[in-house]
Order: C-alpha cells, then sequence, then structure tokens
C-alpha cells in the first residue's frame, strides 16, 4: 500500500510508527526510493528520514493491514 508523509517521522513519530508495527504478528516493510527497512526497527525507520509529501510504499504480510494502514492514518502520521 502506498502512503504519503503528513509530519516528520522522528523522534516521537518514529517511535510511535514502531510501536504501532509492533503490535500486528506481521511482517511489514518499509520502502522508500531504493531503501527498504523492517517497520519493527526504529533505527531503520529513522534511517529513512521520512518528510511530509514523501510518498512510501508499505508491504505487510499478514493478515491487519487495513487496520494497521488506518493507526497510521488516525495517529496523524500518513495519508491513504
Amino acid at each position: 500500500m502506498k502512503l504519503t508523509v503528513q509530519k516528520p517521522i522522528f523522534a516521537d513519530a518514529a517511535s510511535q510508527f514502531v510501536n504501532t508495527a509492533s503490535k500486528y504478528n506481521a511482517t511489514i516493510l518499509l520502502k522508500k526510493d531504493h531503501w527498504v527497512v523492517d517497520s519493527k526497527s526504529l533505527l531503520g525507520v529513522l534511517a529513512l528520514a521520512l518528510q511530509p509529501g514523501q510518498e512510501v510504499d508499505i508491504t505487510f504480510e499478514g493478515e491487519g493491514s487495513d487496520a494497521f494502514a488506518q493507526e497510521l492514518v488516525d495517529a496523524g502520521l500518513f495519508a491513504k
């Protein structure tokens, strides 16, 4: 699924993203340009330096992808 970053994903926002991803028993990969990181890795998410307006692709292998995406949108981190 493709999502657009709504606010910078640093510090608190990155921690919130990783904590949300960690609630799911699934493999969740976050892709930006040529970078692919595990969404449950704080250092990986921070390394992407996500800024508002950037588009990312999230690959979700398991159940709950729609709920995960909705949690990110409800938190104000991303838009669909």
